[in-house]
């Protein structure tokens, strides 16, 4: 448009051939996929689609199993404010159950993605696996006799059986993402991968926490 203005405005003096710069195409968007580490990234065609790539069962059931994991945990949360008054429970109890509420949903939404189940249980068989046989709790979790005992805890009590209640649940969840690693195909996802690296982290990271938190109270008790 602005090359048409220049020679109608110049045309009366200048009989040359009108020369207008070429704007750029738009460039065609760069595909890039990252190297292992120690090695190059590589640079694909721009015709290149994402697919999600293939899973193995262990993904599937690990994500299945760390969303009834999760789930467990914020039940335990949600007994604190009505069973104890200890600050830094309180808090502990909120940060543990804001993260691990974000990630069943996130856990969920990956299941989804991918068209599996997002539980372990047949519908109206909450304690039957897809094969049909009795499902275990995973690794760490409370048992229905330990989880009574909480409910039933007041004060120094209920505190003393979340933390070391806690912190056994924690340690099972380390052990479901060790399952994870170990399994031959498994954790190739990379959401996957962050997500159950993420999970590592954080619950040692908690775990040194409540510990900490264990050895503060037991001299308080003996005082």
């Amino acid at each position: 448009m602005l090359c048409g203005l220049l020679v109608a405005a110049t045309g009366a003096a200048y009989f040359g051939p009108a020369v207008c710069a070429q704007q750029p195409s738009q460039a065609s968007p760069i595909v890039v996929q990252p190297g292992a580490p120690g090695q190059p990234s590589k640079r694909l065609p721009a015709s290149t689609t994402a697919k999600l790539p293939p899973l193995a069962q262990a993904d599937v059931e690990f994500m299945q199993g760390m969303i009834m994991h999760h789930a467990q945990a914020v039940e335990m949360t949600g007994l604190i404010s009505s069973h104890t008054d200890n600050k830094d429970l309180r808090l502990l109890g909120d940060r543990i159950n804001s993260s691990q509420t974000d990630e069943i949903k996130f856990m969920k939404r990956w299941l989804t993605a991918r068209r599996e189940p997002v539980s372990m249980a047949m519908p109206g068989m909450s304690n039957m696996d897809r094969s049909g046989r009795p499902m275990a709790l995973m690794p760490g979790m409370l048992t229905p006799e330990q989880m009574d005992a909480l409910r039933k805890a007041k004060d120094g009590e209920f505190d003393h059986l979340f933390l070391t209640g806690m912190i056994q649940h924690h340690n099972g969840a380390l052990t479901m993402v060790k399952e994870l690693f170990d399994s031959a195909g498994a954790g190739q996802d990379a959401e996957l991968f962050n997500f159950a690296t993420d999970v590592d982290s954080g619950q040692r990271a908690e775990i040194r926490i409540m510990q900490g938190m264990l050895e503060k109270k037991i001299p308080e008790e003996k005082q």
